[in-house]
């Protein structure tokens, strides 16, 4: 039974909700700042919109997704076999038979990864080379097109975050109630953190640089080379703390 509350009468299923709710949080942070970073691109007015309408969606997939749970596990099991093995093996990768071999989560994996590579680099582009659109107040198309866009990686993130979730506990009910604890929490946040790097344009460009190594990080575990992410995070945390005493620099000069 999905909506069995009686869990939450024992010790281990606060454990799990708090643990999972915490982890759901920090693989939150990738979708946050997509969603900061395509949702500046709108008139001041509409960015706040956008962002409770796209981590409002984010919520209803992932629990459509934990009803599903049974058919979400299900697509770790291999579709189809690439040509790749004896090129993987000549690389050196461990398990290149399973490697070859993809699932439906896998391509979903891959497919949002090179959506995010894709993205992001085109944004980078467009902001070095001082192309980036000027988009008008009026005219619905662009706030659904970048709706639609933060759908397609939510759909990426929530397949991580569902998975992530069945590893830790085997309570339904525990996953929803973290799920929703989780977006709550970055809906919260989203917007002081989506304000900050739209004020400094060389965050915008740190922000993206991550999304490429997530997007990266994506296509490795699509072919089961599997990324500690904590590497990741760690060297995103490092860059930020640098660019930080870059901007409090930059500050004092122009202050001086």
């Amino acid at each position: 039974m999905i909506f069995d509350f009686s869990v939450f009468g024992t010790a281990d299923a606060w454990i799990s909700l708090i643990t999972l709710s915490f982890l759901e949080i920090i693989l939150g942070v990738d979708n946050i700042i997509f969603i900061s970073l395509i949702a500046g691109k709108l008139p001041k007015q509409e960015q706040k919109r956008a962002r409770l309408v796209g981590l409002s969606l984010a919520l209803i997939m992932r629990l459509i997704l934990l009803t599903l749970i049974g058919w979400v596990i299900g697509l770790t099991a291999p579709m189809f076999t690439l040509p790749l093995q004896t090129i993987f093996e000549t690389l050196g990768v461990e398990n290149a038979a399973a490697a070859a071999a993809i699932s439906g989560r896998d391509l979903i994996l891959i497919l949002g990864g090179f959506f995010l590579l894709a993205k992001s680099t085109t944004e980078i582009h467009g902001k070095v080379n001082a192309k980036e659109e000027k988009h008008q107040p009026k005219g619905g198309t662009i706030f659904w097109s970048i709706i639609l866009q933060i759908v397609l990686i939510d759909i990426v993130f929530s397949f991580d975050s569902i998975l992530t979730a069945v590893g830790l506990t085997k309570h339904v009910i525990v996953m929803m109630v973290a799920v929703v604890i989780s977006i709550i929490v970055m809906m919260f946040f989203a917007g002081a953190i989506s304000d900050f790097i739209n004020k400094y344009p060389t965050l915008q460009i740190l922000a993206l640089s991550f999304l490429i190594m997530i997007g990266l990080t994506l296509i490795l575990e699509g072919f089961e080379a599997h990324v500690n992410k904590a590497f990741v995070y760690v060297s995103v945390i490092f860059s930020l703390f640098v660019e930080f005493l870059n901007i409090r620099f930059r500050s004092k000069n122009v202050s001086a």
